[in-house]
């Protein structure tokens, strides 16, 4: 688990974060679906951008797997900027290759710039 500052809109407070692996027999859509669904029965609601939540849930990766479909992006379109995704995923899968960018997690997440405040807890 990890507290990180808020990127962005950072008029609010830190968030906690954590990366997890699991294994699905559904599609990524079907997957994107559930977890839509269990956001909005922990009470998400989607009123501004960035902005304060109490869930969000993101399909970061989808083993090799490339989705670029209307409402479903995968690999996450900015996993590789963001400390606060690459500090969790860098300590379940830190060799796992990036499916277009072909570095590692372990890689992108050295290549980061300084920045983004994130607090392992």
């Amino acid at each position: 688990m990890y507290e990180t500052e808020p990127v962005e809109f950072t008029a609010q407070p830190w968030f906690l974060n954590c990366a997890l692996e699991m294994e699905t027999e559904k599609t990524p859509h079907q997957l994107m679906e559930a977890i839509l669904e269990i956001e909005q029965q922990m009470g998400r609601m989607r009123t501004q951008k960035k902005g304060p939540r109490i869930i969000d849930i993101d399909i970061l990766l989808f083993g090799s797997l490339t989705v670029d479909t209307k409402g479903l992006t995968i690999p996450h379109p900015a996993l590789d900027e963001r400390r606060f995704v690459l500090e969790p995923l860098a300590e379940i899968a830190p060799g796992f290759r990036h499916p277009q960018l072909k570095k590692t997690i372990r890689e992108l997440r050295e290549a980061l710039l300084p920045g983004q405040t994130v607090r392992r807890i």
